[in-house]
């Protein structure tokens, strides 16, 4: 198989976010996809090394903050680069949270939802997690004028 054949399946930019008692973490995530939308159902893919991982798996809540296309790279190093291990990933980082409880984070967001994991699969390296949106709220326009 030719592997460069999956440089053609496009995706969006996400900060998928959950919390662990008082804790929270986030991280660049860009395997998210509504599947449903009555129930509101979507489906998301996390490497098991990660502490975003950790929390979902044991809250069974996350968040997803849609980040817009002139995300600078800096901003999205904090969450993709660096691990939640090692520091508080929204020091400076204008957000909130959602009624679930996880980080929402508002710089470069077009919108945000939140929810309740309800399912999930073991892939391996990753863990696909089936969720159900609770909470959505669009921020600002894709593009101007909508």
């Amino acid at each position: 198989m030719k592997r460069e054949v999956f440089h053609l399946l496009e995706y969006g930019l996400y900060v998928l976010g959950s919390k662990a008692r008082e804790k929270y973490n986030a991280q660049i995530v860009n395997a998210f996809m509504q599947v449903t939308s009555e129930p509101p159902r979507v489906t998301f893919v996390l490497d098991k090394g990660n502490l975003t991982h950790d929390f979902v798996k044991k809250s069974r809540v996350f968040s997803l903050s849609v980040l817009s296309e002139e995300t600078p790279l800096d901003f999205i190093g904090r969450f993709g680069f660096h691990s939640g291990r090692e520091g508080d990933k929204f020091l400076g980082v204008n957000h909130k949270f959602a009624q679930n409880g996880c980080p929402v984070v508002l710089d470069y967001t077009l919108g945000y939802l939140a929810g309740k994991v309800i399912g999930e699969l073991d892939v391996g390296t990753h863990t696909l997690f089936v969720g159900e949106v609770e909470e959505g709220e669009k921020l600002k326009p894709r593009r101007l004028g909508e």
